[in-house]
């Protein structure tokens, strides 16, 4: 269940993973930290620590710039004085040399650095800061220290950049493209991704050439591979074996084939034109996941052993990148899977239109705590319930189904008004269930002698229900409104009840529909009384999707939706 957030949501949040981006800087063999759109540190590795002694205590918070950016002479310089400032407010790349960060002690530190914008959230960009000391013009500042070439620098931004990017999604398909974008055309104007599915297929997911500006998708050079030979010493199958990288060109496949592999990579070299390629091991903690092939054919030089190196780090990093998200995706669909088995199906019920959805958190767990439900009850009524419990994982859909059947049970054996059937389950909450706090509405409607529809209902803290008339007239039903579930304060609880017009149409839906970050509760539920009434006119299954479209938040919460219409004429 979605709480009310704060409309000045974007102070003092900080603007990533801070723990998860420390632990990705670590693999960085380089003093590094990470700064926010406001140049405030958010995360920096053990080696900045130790190279500018300062715990990272001190470090996290504070405005990088006043911090630690000194002049020569150790004076504070202005920003209009700094190199990395321009870059910084343009999100570009930039390095420099010949620059002095500030020592706890006051001590100056002579650095080179690196800088790289990477996205935050929403469309805000932050900087990650690579860097290592240099021999100092001044011989008294820490002589004897080697400066790495500024090569070795880039090097590490790449890697650096490399973590960050690809540890921040959890998407298999976004990772790659990332990835892709990440080694064109800086290392190569020709990416190859070869990955080994789960049942030991491998495919070829990526052909990927950076033309001057463009990155053109090849797909007519992508597909399912034969599969990987035991022993074969070609590069693409030591690759996917997991045995090594190598070092390749047109001329290590001209030789008779020996596997459909071979025979693929011949294609591959011809079809592209590439004259030099370096290929290497896609591996995770646990196993060999595909291969990673750089190929240059416009870009002049050839790949040599020394770059090897650069694209097994890389490879590493994709690897365990590519791993998490599989993990993510395996787990989003048992979820999934659950989800759908926890949802039941709508009876019928002769007169009534009805129709269900449920739409999960993009960036969830593909499974929470929200639900509906509908059942006949002893006296032919039928029941009709919308709900939701706080959180958004497996934990709160298993609440969500221990509710749920103690409300049929209640339901079914005690021939109460709903009021009452609530009023029960709330005290069973507690001692019974797993479950913290909740909100649902119980309803039952039924035919009256008339032939009209009579709706009686409860509402324990959910968001009320809307009735829309045929002519486009909507208001909410905010009667029989009470405390949510679970807590534990003891309450009375009361009915509504209200007969339906012929041709309406009635919503119940969780509150994922009407909340979303910047945007007050009533703003929801203008918005949604609005386009409600607008698609008055719509038959039921287009009514609910057009309505989902136009109103739902996007990326922020479960919704679940139960729609029903009366029928035009009463006794129908």
């Amino acid at each position: 269940m979605a709480g009310q957030e704060n409309a000045e949501t974007g102070l003092n949040r900080p603007p990533a993973d801070a723990s998860g981006l420390a632990a990705a800087l670590e693999a960085i063999r380089a003093g590094a930290y990470a700064v926010d759109v406001q140049g405030r540190i958010v995360a920096v590795n053990s080696h900045a620590e130790r190279l500018l002694e300062r715990p990272a205590g001190d470090l996290v918070g504070q405005d990088a710039h006043d911090l630690l950016h000194r002049g020569p002479q150790g004076q504070s310089l202005p920003v209009t004085q700094c190199g990395m400032r321009p870059a910084f407010h343009a999100g570009l790349p930039a390095h420099g040399r010949g620059d002095h960060f500030a020592r706890s002690d006051g001590s100056l530190l002579p650095v080179a650095w690196s800088l790289t914008p990477y996205a935050l959230s929403g469309r805000e960009t932050g900087a990650l800061v690579v860097f290592h000391t240099e021999h100092a013009t001044d011989p008294q500042a820490h002589p004897g220290q080697a400066a790495e070439p500024l090569g070795e620098l880039q090097r590490l931004a790449l890697l650096a950049e490399t973590t960050t990017r690809l540890t921040s999604t959890l998407d298999v398909d976004e990772a790659l493209r990332r990835l892709v974008a990440l080694v064109l055309p800086r290392l190569a104007d020709w990416a190859v991704i070869d990955l080994i599915t789960e049942r030991d297929e491998v495919w070829r997911t990526a052909v990927v050439q950076a033309d001057h500006d463009r990155l053109v998708h090849h797909e007519d050079l992508q597909g399912p591979m034969p599969p990987v030979p035991e022993k074969s010493p070609m590069p693409l199958s030591r690759a996917l074996r997991g045995v090594a990288s190598t070092l390749a060109g047109p001329e290590t496949y001209q030789r008779a084939p020996d596997s459909g592999i071979a025979v693929e990579q011949r294609r591959l070299f011809d079809a592209t034109g590439i004259h030099s390629a370096a290929i290497a091991p896609i591996r995770s903690t646990r196993e060999v996941l595909g291969a990673l092939t750089l190929g240059r054919a416009r870009q002049p030089g050839n790949f040599t052993t020394a770059d090897l190196t650069l694209l097994e780090d890389i490879a590493r990093r994709t690897g365990l990148a590519l791993d998490n998200a599989r993990l993510y995706q395996r787990q989003r669909k048992v979820a999934e899977t659950m989800q759908n088995h926890l949802l039941p199906q709508m009876p019928h019920v002769p007169g009534l239109t009805m129709t269900v959805r449920y739409l999960p958190a993009p960036d969830a767990s593909q499974v929470g705590g929200d639900w509906y439900d509908a059942f006949t009850l002893f006296d032919g009524a039928t029941a009709l319930v919308i709900g939701d419990v706080v959180g958004h994982d497996l934990e709160a859909a298993a609440g969500m189904a221990q509710l749920r059947n103690m409300l049929r049970a209640y339901a079914w054996g005690h021939h109460e008004p709903p009021s009452q059937i609530i009023g029960r389950l709330d005290e069973a909450i507690m001692p019974i269930t797993d479950v913290t706090m909740a909100t649902l509405i119980f309803a039952r409607i039924a035919r009256t002698d008339a032939g009209h529809w009579q709706l009686t209902w409860t509402n324990a803290g959910h968001p009320p229900p809307l009735l829309v008339t045929r002519d486009g007239l909507a208001h909410y039903l905010t009667d029989g409104h009470g405390l949510l579930l679970g807590t534990g304060v003891s309450t009375s609880r009361r009915d509504a009840t209200v007969v339906l017009p012929p041709g309406c149409t009635l919503l119940l839906y969780t509150d994922g529909l009407i909340e979303a970050p910047g945007r007050t509760l009533d703003d929801g539920l203008r918005q949604l009384r609005q386009h409600a009434a607008a698609l008055a006119h719509r038959p039921l299954p287009s009514y609910t999707d057009q309505l989902l479209h136009r109103v739902r938040p996007p990326g922020h919460d479960d919704v679940a939706l139960l729609a029903l219409q009366t029928p035009m004429e009463p006794g129908l």
